[in-house]
């Protein structure tokens, strides 16, 4: 078993009398690629949310590296990194200047912030782009930017919250490479995805939420043998736990799809 690195221990979150995450516990090791599935509304962004100091839990614990989100949350913003649903990139801005940008946020010493960014970039396959505007950009190229944004201060924690929600196959498992090197660094991951074969792909273990509980936990093996079919797929795992199937996006290509995607996407839940 290797180190924790995230601990959640009866994490809850109500808003008035409604119950978003109820009482969760669960932790997850470094270099873990963990992943968290649900349908709309069964609590994954508000957990993340919460992890990410931008939302209160109601009660509960949480932390990160040691650190309590709640009571140390400035110091769990300095090893973590988070790339949301929505567009944290800058259109107007070129991929260096998007960098450099979060580089000046992160406080990175200037003298480490140029080799930083063109290491970023290289490692992203940007470095050709780098002085282009953001909103020439296919969506697979923004997200990769948008990880490598989060990614600059090396933090021990990676948020990804539907990282390729509207991306075509081809920029989708080209964002599977990319995180699953950043684990493979020691880096740990808890991504959020609509998307089962992806779960499959990229996870060591899931947790699938509904109305604000774990259902269920494991890898995706243990998921599959848990409903007594080892040859299902977590399409039929997810069914069988939450009731319910998942809707898939269509991928848009550019600046303005991605934008439009991610806020349909955002607005689901």
């Amino acid at each position: 078993m290797g180190k924790k690195i995230l601990e959640l221990k009866n994490l809850t979150k109500r808003f008035g009398e409604f119950t978003a995450v109820n009482s969760i516990s669960y932790s997850i090791n470094k270099g873990e690629i963990f992943g968290l599935v649900g349908p709309n509304g069964a609590g994954k962004t508000t957990t993340i949310k919460i992890l990410t100091t931008l939302l209160p839990a109601t009660s509960g614990e949480a932390n990160i590296g040691g650190y309590d989100v709640t009571r140390n949350a400035s110091k769990v913003r300095r090893i973590i990194g988070y790339v949301p649903q929505m567009l944290s990139a800058d259109g107007n801005l070129t991929g260096y200047e998007n960098l450099l940008v979060f580089a000046k946020l992160y406080d990175i010493p200037s003298k480490e912030r140029e080799q930083r960014i063109i290491d970023s970039l290289h490692f992203m396959g940007l470095s050709d782009s780098a002085g282009k505007l953001v909103k020439s950009y296919s969506g697979g190229m923004i997200r990769r930017l948008e990880i490598a944004q989060a990614v600059l201060h090396k933090p021990l924690v990676l948020f990804l919250d539907e990282p390729t929600v509207g991306l075509d196959p081809v920029a989708r498992e080209a964002v599977w490479e990319y995180v699953k090197v950043l684990a493979e660094r020691g880096t740990t991951v808890l991504m959020t995805t609509h998307y089962m074969e992806e779960a499959d792909a990229m996870c060591s273990r899931i947790a699938i939420m509904n109305k604000g509980n774990i259902a269920a936990i494991g890898s995706p093996m243990e998921l599959k043998a848990s409903i007594g079919d080892v040859d299902a797929n977590l399409n039929k795992v997810f069914e069988y736990y939450s009731g319910k199937s998942l809707e898939s996006e269509e991928p848009g290509g550019n600046f303005k799809d991605v934008s439009r995607t991610r806020r349909v996407a955002k607005r689901l839940g």
